[in-house]
């Protein structure tokens, strides 16, 4: 396992990290087998578990920390992160600072720490200003609550506001941004997000590299019974076209030659940006952070990546 900052900033993740949502209280309710999971990424060199409050409700937050804590805190980078609706109270959601505070206490009550390394708002929250929002997280900096903070599918105008707001009124600015990126959903990173995190001095810990499965070969023949996309149609209908399914296709010629399975190709490619700190993967069984623990320190060459561009961009 090799280790990258995030951007500028001293903290150091794992280039492959396990990410709870959609697993963990959802489609893996065992605990046992959560335990087991956790344990082998621990292992094998995964410092960087994340989380957030909405996923399954905060279960994802109580049985992934549930597993951490036969760990030393000091050896885990865990996250979580605010912004969906908790309840249906008019103020359990958002970015305010009455939610943002509350939504912490819950968090680190749920996850049994005294602190998380890095705090999410999972949104931009148009109703909540920069003067609110950038001093509220600067705050729980300064209180201990959390170490570092990010953003989570923002607007590259609206991180570059809060960094600004931030610098130029002496708060702690944001470090991170999580945003979607794979082979198939990639052109919003690389030409809006990635040239202003540069900028910004801040890291990209990406989510759903491997297309919520479709680069892993499992859709070749359709969706297989008890699959991801048979429980999650929403994720059938943005990935599962029959342009998708040749590109997946044509890769497997380019990952047999390297050795490595299509998924561990995926995380390899999205590994080779610079300006990504770590690849979020999720596992519901141990065979399948296995495989995803394979992508770990595989570097392609510029000829790869021609030949992978070529695929994913024909026309080009």
């Amino acid at each position: 396992m090799r280790y990258r900052k995030l951007g500028q900033w001293g903290i150091k993740v794992s280039e492959i990290s396990l990410g709870a949502w959609t697993t963990y209280g959802d489609a893996v309710k065992d605990f046992e087998t959560i335990q087991q999971i956790v344990r082998m990424a621990y292992e094998n060199g995964v410092n960087f578990f994340d989380n957030a409050d909405v996923y399954a409700r905060g279960q994802g937050e109580e049985l992934m920390s549930r597993a951490l804590a036969d760990f030393p805190r000091h050896t885990l980078v865990m996250s979580t992160k605010v912004f969906w609706p908790m309840s249906d109270d008019v103020n359990d959601r958002g970015l305010s600072r009455k939610h943002v505070m509350e939504a912490i206490g819950k968090s680190l009550k749920r996850m049994k720490t005294d602190y998380v390394d890095l705090y999410f708002c999972h949104r931009y929250d148009p109703e909540v200003p920069m003067e609110e929002l950038v001093p509220t997280m600067s705050s729980l900096i300064d209180r201990g609550w959390i170490l570092y903070w990010g953003t989570s599918e923002w607007p590259a105008a609206r991180i570059a506001e809060a960094v600004s707001f931030a610098r130029a009124h002496g708060f702690h600015p944001p470090v991170v941004e999580q945003p979607q990126y794979s082979m198939l959903y990639r052109e919003r990173v690389e030409k809006e997000i990635l040239p202003e995190a540069e900028r910004a001095g801040m890291g990209l810990v990406v989510w759903s590299p491997l297309a919520q499965g479709m680069l892993t070969g499992r859709y070749d023949q359709g969706i297989p019974e008890g699959s991801r996309f048979e429980r999650y149609p929403q994720f059938a209908s943005r990935y599962m076209t029959e342009e998708n399914r040749q590109k997946v296709l044509a890769l497997r010629e380019i990952a047999n030659e390297l050795g490595l399975t299509r998924a561990q190709l995926a995380l390899a490619w999205v590994l080779r940006q610079k300006g990504v700190s770590s690849a979020i993967t999720g596992a519901s069984s141990p065979k399948q952070l296995q495989e995803s623990l394979g992508a770990a320190g595989v570097d392609l060459t510029p000829e790869v990546v021609e030949r992978i561009e070529k695929i994913l961009n024909p026309s080009v």
